[in-house]
Order: structure tokens, then sequence, then C-alpha cells
């Protein structure tokens, strides 16, 4: 792969912060035509200096994500996983339920660097065989128990 030049670098820092921006207003923003600027990012592609597109989704509401892990048991009772739970302060409940799964895990996590980490600490137990995570969006309708 060549040297990254100013332009490279001005696309990658462009994509880093807006993945999802136009091609004709990145080359706008760079001062390249279109083609050029498209030659250019599959270049940065094709060499893995772009490894992939996405979402990354930070803190949310009241700087706070929150999400629910849904957890299915090597065998039920699983000896110790609800000790491990309850040692994470992020864990506001945890629900056993009926069917396919086993756990229902609320957390409220200040990052989602934060909410990866418990997960892999979770996911590490070896009574849990898997885990999905969901994270809330937003809360459409909220009720007052009782």
């Amino acid at each position: 792969m060549r040297e990254l030049d100013a332009k490279d670098r001005d696309i990658l820092g462009i994509l880093s912060k807006e993945a999802r921006i136009p091609l004709k207003t990145l080359a706008g923003r760079i001062g390249l035509s279109r083609s050029a600027t498209s030659e250019r990012v599959a270049v940065l592609e094709k060499s893995g200096v772009i490894r992939g597109y996405r979402a990354d989704i930070g803190q949310m509401d009241k700087g706070m994500v929150v999400a629910f892990l849904f957890v299915t048991l090597v065998r039920t009772p699983s000896i110790g996983i609800l000790d491990q739970l309850a040692r994470f302060p992020e864990v506001r409940r945890v629900s056993s339920v009926s069917g396919q799964l086993d756990l229902i895990v609320e957390v409220e996590v200040p990052s989602i660097d934060r909410l990866n980490t418990l997960r892999d600490a979770i996911a590490s137990h070896g009574g849990v065989e898997d885990l999905t995570t969901a994270i809330v969006l937003r809360r459409d309708i909220e009720r007052a128990a009782g």
C-alpha cells in the first residue's frame, strides 16, 4: 500500500465521523471529483485501511445505555451465575423466564465499551451457553409499577 497522503487522511477523518456520508458530499469536502474520491476510497478499502462501516452507538439518553441481555444457560439452575450478576452494579434486574431463554438481564451502562466488557464477563461464565444483546433505543411506553 502506498503511503497515505493528506487527501487520504481527510477522507479517513470524515468517514470516521460520518460513515454514511454521500460520496458526492465527501468529494466536495476534500476538493476532488467524485470519481477520484471513489477510487481513493476503494483503494483504502482494498488495502484494509478501511475495514468496514458501522453505526458506533455511544452514550444515549442521560449519558446511559440501557440493554437487555438474553441468556441461555448450559443447564438450570446454573451455580454461581446469579451471584456473578449480582456483583455488577450495572445489572438492574434479572428475570428467570420460561421458554428457550433462561434469564433476561437488564443493564444500564455509561457506554457501549462498558456494555461490551460486561457482556464478555457474563458470557465467559461456564454456565452460560449463549448471550444475545438488545440495546434499548427508546422507551415508547413506560408505566410506573402499581
